[in-house]
């Protein structure tokens, strides 16, 4: 009962973030034009502190551990596969498909997957956290303008198209944030103390700015009917990708307690609320992404509450399906 009672405490503040945004939004009165600067801090400021600050300290043979990234890769394209197989047999749409496939693979890895996993198993959980997330977004994000552009949704040539993503890729601000941290690790630079207090608090006000820039955004999106695909989705989300996960480390290696429940877990996060982003840029499944995002994340308390009290507090599951 104390285990249980440790992991309400531990995940009551991330929802309850979630819950007082989604209130605040549906209370009060304001532009929501508004979260655009706090978008923007949360994206180009916060999060590149938090995850510079994950890998500057780590050895590189940590950041290298490719049987781990490509166990992980792997999970989330096949998990991607299958959504957006669900999302095709709905709505006979490729575009459509797509918006699913992300809504049933794409975890909510920035927002909430690196504070509740150090919360949750510790520090030597940061280095499997930034890889899942770094390659996660590099695959889904390279993944949906290629298959946009195949469905007629981009306007450039499938050249132009290319040059595109390779662009955004190398020049996002979470991966240039991994890059100059990898570089920090590597030469072992230490920030001088007034920028590294700067450092500190910017990467402290990630969690709690995005949890309830989440719930806002949610409240601000009126759900009309639940698509038939969304209980599927979710199903995936919450359930077979944390199981597929736990599955495919196991028979590729031991990875260890802390990296394989920390994978187990990112698996396990609420839909990302990136879906809406990306559903928004294109004009496709709006309403499905709102659906997904938002019955994903209240589905969640009780799927992320069971696998973490399974995994890191009783120890129930074991780490390694084969050893």
């Amino acid at each position: 009962m104390a285990e249980l009672l440790g992991l309400l405490n531990l995940l009551a503040p991330f929802f309850g973030l979630i819950g007082l945004g989604f209130f605040c939004g549906k209370v009060v009165k304001q532009p929501e034009g508004g979260l655009a600067w706090m978008q923007f801090f949360i994206i180009y400021v916060s999060l590149p502190c938090l995850f510079f600050r994950l890998i500057a300290d780590k050895p590189l043979d940590q950041l290298t551990n490719w049987p781990f990234i490509g166990a992980t890769t792997f999970t989330t394209f096949t998990v991607f596969c299958l959504s957006l197989a669900v999302g095709w047999r709905y709505t006979r749409e490729l575009p459509q498909a797509v918006m699913q496939g992300v809504a049933g693979s794409y975890s909510n890895i920035g927002y909430m997957g690196p504070p509740l996993v150090l919360s949750a198993i510790g520090a030597a959980a940061s280095a499997p956290v930034v890889l899942i997330f770094v390659f996660d977004n590099l695959l889904l994000f390279s993944l949906v303008p290629l298959l946009m552009a195949f469905a007629g949704r981009e306007k450039a040539s499938m050249a132009v198209t290319v040059r595109r993503i390779v662009w955004r890729v190398v020049t996002h601000p979470f991966n240039v944030a991994t890059a100059i941290g990898v570089a920090a690790s590597v030469l072992h630079v230490q920030l001088p103390a007034a920028a590294n207090q700067m450092v500190t608090w910017l990467s402290g006000a990630a969690a709690p700015c995005a949890l309830f820039l989440l719930g806002v955004t949610v409240a601000l999106r009126p759900l009309g009917r639940v698509p038939g695909e969304v209980p599927a989705l979710v199903f995936i989300k919450l359930v077979l990708h944390p199981l597929l996960v736990w599955v495919v480390l196991s028979a590729v290696g031991d990875f260890g307690r802390d990296w394989t429940y920390a994978a187990i877990v990112m698996a396990a996060l609420p839909p990302a609320l990136n879906i809406f982003v990306i559903s928004t840029q294109y004009n496709v499944g709006v309403e499905r992404a709102s659906a997904c995002v938002l019955i994903g994340t209240v589905a969640s308390i009780l799927t992320l509450t069971a696998i973490l009290y399974l995994t890191t507090s009783s120890g129930t599951v074991p780490h390694d399906l084969f050893p």
